[in-house]
């Protein structure tokens, strides 16, 4: 009777059920949204994480070689004028290695002394001929001294216009893996959308950026490199006005 009651008593209390632990909420931070994204968008913001490096190592030499460009043709030029020896101004060239109207004035200079050797008794039928083949030259090394200033350039132009969309194709796989995973776990819930969301933004942002510093420094690089050509193409002018007056 006693262990009668003691079994009714037991009965009679509620069972306690076991509770499961309620998981814990997503990482929503920018490196827990980068870690918690799927391979292929981890992949993109690889890809794009490297074209931002690459950019931003231009972005430093071609600085740092346009700066040397624009101060050594600045000081080229300063001695070009305050000289009275055409001689005397190529050996002072050669420690603005770094200027491309100083390379210009060299190509010209070594170009017109190998002409005068030859000159003497011609006629001015050649004398013609003479100028237009130190034009001819002046104008091979401008091109080649713009070709220099232009390299790597076009890599800035080329990672402002695509990054973008390459994250943006990072953010269009996360949000399909995020409603794919929405089908599969037969839940809308924050906990199921938020890992894929969380990757695809962070690829857009990958994406802008390594765009936006390298638009700016592609068009400020440009505006440098376009300065630094009209600089070589009055300098052309003005040498061979010079040569013009007083050897032809």
């Amino acid at each position: 009777m006693e262990s009668f009651n003691v079994i009714q008593v037991l009965l009679s209390q509620p069972a306690k059920v076991a509770s499961t632990p309620a998981p814990p909420p997503p990482d929503l931070s920018f490196w827990g949204s980068v870690l918690n994204a799927g391979a292929s968008e981890q992949l993109i913001m690889l890809l794009l994480l490297g074209f931002s490096i690459v950019s931003w190592a231009i972005i430093a030499f071609k600085w740092k070689a346009l700066r040397n460009a624009a101060s050594q043709s600045e000081e080229f030029l300063d001695a070009f004028w305050s000289s009275k020896r055409l001689d005397a101004i190529y050996k002072k060239s050669e420690v603005f290695a770094s200027s491309p109207v100083s390379q210009v004035f060299r190509a010209g200079y070594i170009e017109l002394a190998k002409l005068k050797k030859s000159k003497d008794g011609e006629s001015t039928d050649h004398d013609l001929g003479h100028m237009e083949s130190v034009e001819r030259s002046m104008r091979r090394a401008a091109t080649s001294q713009l070709t220099g200033l232009e390299s790597l350039v076009s890599f800035l132009g080329t990672t402002g216009s695509t990054a973008p969309f390459i994250g943006l194709l990072g953010t269009v796989i996360g949000i399909m893996s995020a409603f794919q995973k929405i089908g599969l776990d037969k839940s809308a819930g924050l906990e199921t959308v938020a890992p894929g969301i969380g990757g695809a933004l962070v690829a857009t942002a990958f994406g802008l950026f390594a765009a936006i510093p390298a638009v700016i420094a592609y068009n400020h690089f440009l505006t440098r490199i376009r300065i630094l050509d009209s600089e070589m193409q009055n300098f052309s002018a003005d040498f061979l006005n010079i040569i013009k007056r007083h050897f032809f």
